[in-house]
């Protein structure tokens, strides 16, 4: 039995065997690597289209989100106009009020005066008669 220089059928299988296990084990890591690789660029291909999908979605949401807000300042402005136009409106009416209310204060003041101003002339005329 020769120990020493590693020669013989049983170390030369042992180390076949070593050899087949490290290639088999080297193999093993690379299949690993390259599934990791696969693994990362299928990631990278998610997350790039998950990234337009959103974009897209985003967009679209905002597209519908303006022509929300353009019917709505539609709304807005009808009801502004019609404000505007009812203001216009209480303004004259105002103004009208306005104008009834002096005519009736002028009236008021004629109607009170008047008497006064007929009685001081009936009595001249009264006067007048009597000398």
């Amino acid at each position: 039995m020769m120990l020493e220089g590693k020669s013989g059928p049983y170390f030369s299988s042992l180390d076949l065997s070593i050899d087949i296990l490290k290639k088999r084990a080297q193999e093993l890591i690379e299949n690993i690597n390259e599934s990791r690789q696969k693994d990362h660029a299928l990631m990278t291909n998610f997350r790039d289209s998950l990234k337009i999908k959103v974009s897209d979605l985003t967009e679209k949401l905002e597209e519908r989100m303006y022509q929300i807000y353009n019917h709505h300042n539609k709304i807005i402005q009808e009801k502004l106009q019609e404000f505007t136009q009812k203001m216009a409106k209480i303004n004259h009416l105002e103004t009208e009020l306005k104008q009834v209310c002096h005519t009736v204060e002028t009236v008021y003041k004629d109607l009170c005066v008047q008497p006064e101003a007929t009685t001081l002339e009936e009595e001249q005329i009264h006067k007048d008669g009597e000398c």
